[in-house]
């Protein structure tokens, strides 16, 4: 019993602490470094583990000819493949350093087999099923979506202007509403690349003595350029230009992804981190015991 649950617990315990120290105790640094250099070790023993716990359980599907067993086969002929072609380097050829070792090549060296099973293997089929991906969430979203009430209703208007922001088409509904182009197209051809400059940067946030034009600060600037820059700043702060500027559907978007969203996303983080934080204290208390095969 003591090999099988104290032990343990107590190298959980000790291991987890000594690796919350090294952030509050700069001697301890050192032994955490240590302590993650066991970690890499003992995790890649378990993706040993975890790669024979794959063989024998896509064997037994074919074994079995259980549903399905056609793709266990493709599995473990991938599977072997790609993991005879990286171990011994097939193909690999030396480096600058080692120009007739292969094996001082980096794992995924361009050009190689590896590197050409990873690039027009694997990225196709990532993005192939995070595409498919795009129509399972737009199903889940018209089923998920619907006015019942005030929340969903807000929520499937957020939704669509978000959605609509992203193509071309709201910035077309919204086209007429007032922008920085539309706002420099109506100076004089002359005038319109000083408007352009002066308007980026009053859309930043920059104050207007704070202004710097091909490299020469406002207060330096000639007396009618200086008249012209406050004329556009002025219209740019202006409360009715921001208003109707900000209707437009990509600015629109910008705001709720920049404020609304951003702090639900905060909100959530925090909620994950407290989570995390309650779920290590369990297991470095030894109040959750799960790992160790129970939870007794």
């Amino acid at each position: 019993m003591i090999a099988k649950r104290t032990i343990p617990l107590l190298i959980a315990a000790i291991v987890g602490f000594l690796l919350i120290a090294t952030y509050f105790v700069p001697y301890t640094e050192q032994w955490g470094a240590e302590a993650m250099e066991m970690f890499i070790i003992l995790a890649a023993a378990a993706m040993v583990l975890g790669a024979g716990n794959l063989v024998m359980m896509n064997l037994s599907k074919i074994s079995r000819r259980s549903e399905g067993w056609g793709y266990a086969a493709i599995t473990l002929l991938a599977f072997t493949a790609v993991l005879i072609v990286g171990i011994f380097k097939i193909g690999a050829h030396g480096t600058a350093v080692a120009p007739d070792n292969a094996w001082a090549s980096p794992p995924i060296q361009e050009g190689a087999p590896f590197w050409w099973i990873y690039q027009y293997g694997l990225v196709p089929l990532t993005a192939t099923m995070f595409a498919m991906l795009a129509f399972y969430i737009a199903s889940a979203a018209f089923r998920a979506f619907r006015a019942k009430n005030l929340e969903a209703t807000l929520l499937l208007g957020t939704a669509f202007i978000v959605l609509l922001g992203q193509v071309y088409a709201g910035y077309w509904l919204t086209s007429f509403l007032p922008d920085l182009q539309s706002y420099v197209d109506s100076f004089p051809e002359a005038q319109r690349g000083f408007a352009m400059i002066v308007g980026m940067q009053a859309e930043s946030g920059v104050p207007l003595n704070e202004l710097v034009v091909a490299g020469t600060e406002y207060a330096a600037l000639p007396a009618g350029q200086q008249e012209l820059a406050t004329q556009i700043h002025q219209h740019l702060d202006g409360w009715w230009y921001q208003l109707l500027n900000g209707l437009r559907l990509e600015n629109l978007t910008s705001i709720i992804l920049d404020i609304p969203q951003k702090a639900g996303n905060r909100a959530i983080t925090i909620g994950i981190a407290l989570g995390i934080v309650s779920t290590s204290l369990k297991v470095l208390l030894g109040v959750d015991r799960s790992y160790l095969g129970s939870e007794d």
